[in-house]
């Protein structure tokens, strides 16, 4: 049996997927929300809380809860980030389906990209990422089997950079970024929701280990009305 205050959570998380709590609304206070629900103000909070760390809401003092854009997902530009990561805020309703999953040779496009040797070998893996019952991410990962022995169906389906670090003991350290805007292939119209779209976004990633072994190549290609590309800057002055 749930706890009242992930009902609350659940019952509050539809309504603001739904739009019944408009994005930069408020949602009612706690007073109001206690008598709606006819509960206690502490669980109240921990509902509220819930919304906050999935991303639903931002508490601000003396204002209260402000309803967030949860159809879009913040995507670090200059961070290393995992989708299994940001899947976290987003509660549930995020998935990964691994459509393909098989080691393959070096063609000369991937050894100029992995800068590897003739002899290497690549894991490809092909997944997609849903949010919302919406297929909206292509993520093509190739990645040098030296550095990353023994990955499964199941590990992708997970995390691969879990496996990477916690398994493996390795260290991702840094990535190199491209993005653009392209038209979609075939292949993004096979497995994405794009009716209407005539753009996607694609960040191809070249990723490091500590040592600086470039050990993955991935194209990470967006549907672009639902991400939003975000750093942080700040201007030095002389």
């Amino acid at each position: 049996m749930k706890n009242k205050y992930v009902k609350i959570y659940e019952e509050l998380s539809k309504k603001i997927e739904e739009g019944d709590y408009p994005v930069n609304s408020l949602l009612p206070s706690e007073n109001e929300l206690v008598e709606l629900y006819e509960t206690s103000r502490e669980t109240i909070r921990k509902a509220l809380k819930l919304l906050s760390e999935h991303g639903y809401i931002q508490k601000v003092q003396g204002k209260g809860s402000i309803v967030l854009d949860v159809q879009k997902l913040n995507f670090p530009i200059s961070g290393l980030v995992s989708f299994k990561e940001l899947a976290k805020k987003m509660g549930g309703r995020a998935s990964t389906i691994v459509e393909e999953f098989t080691e393959i040779n070096l063609d000369a496009f991937l050894k100029d990209q992995l800068k590897a040797a003739d002899e290497d070998k690549v894991w490809k893996v092909l997944r997609v990422r849903e949010i919302a019952k919406e297929k909206i991410i292509l993520d093509k990962d190739y990645l040098l089997k030296k550095y990353v022995p023994n990955l499964t169906r199941s590990i992708c389906e997970n995390s691969i950079y879990e496996y990477i670090e916690n398994d493996l003991g390795l260290t991702i350290s840094f990535a190199k970024k491209e993005i653009t805007v392209e038209e979609p292939t075939e292949e993004d119209r096979r497995y994405l929701d794009l009716d209407g779209f005539v753009n996607i976004v694609v960040v191809k990633n070249f990723v490091y280990l500590d040592d600086a072994s470039l050990f993955q190549y991935t194209e990470s290609r967006h549907r672009p009305d639902k991400f939003r590309f975000v750093d942080f800057a700040r201007r030095k002055i002389n």
